[in-house]
């Protein structure tokens, strides 16, 4: 455990649970895939890069295939590592990978989430996100969309 000098005790360890998310950044006509949270789950009513929680033996890969199909009915191929962040909130940590995708089979649907929208890189700002997602928006909004 931890001690604080200035006061010559000890500091408690927080019990954070430590989360995997992989989620993708599905681009299409200079337009980027968005999804809204459900307002009854945690952080519910924000804006996301469609994606989920990895599950125990699975790749981040394996677990954005999987989470795309059930979420929105939409098959993907996994192309490349866009970001990594670490971002610590305070009764949890999430290490979170975006990754490019492709669309190849579906048209995104909201089985799994409250709405589905494409956006432009200037419409990214008029939608509230995650802190997590701060450093990957700051790179978006200078990145050109294919």
């Amino acid at each position: 455990m931890p001690i604080d000098k200035k006061a010559g005790r000890s500091i408690p360890e927080t019990n954070r649970q430590l989360i995997d998310v992989s989620a993708a950044l599905i681009f299409r006509e200079g337009k980027l895939l968005i999804t809204q949270r459900c307002q009854d789950a945690p952080l519910g009513g924000l804006w996301e890069f469609p994606g989920g929680k990895r599950e125990p033996g699975e790749t981040f890969e394996q677990c954005l295939v999987r989470e795309l199909r059930e979420e929105l009915g939409i098959e993907v191929v996994v192309q490349d590592l866009f970001e990594e962040i670490a971002h610590d909130y305070a009764d949890k940590s999430v290490h979170l990978k975006f990754f490019s995708c492709r669309l190849v089979a579906g048209e995104p649907q909201a089985l799994g989430c409250a709405e589905v929208k494409w956006v432009g890189p200037a419409e990214l700002a008029g939608h509230d996100f995650p802190a997590a997602d701060a450093r990957l928006l700051d790179k978006l909004r200078r990145y050109s969309f294919p």
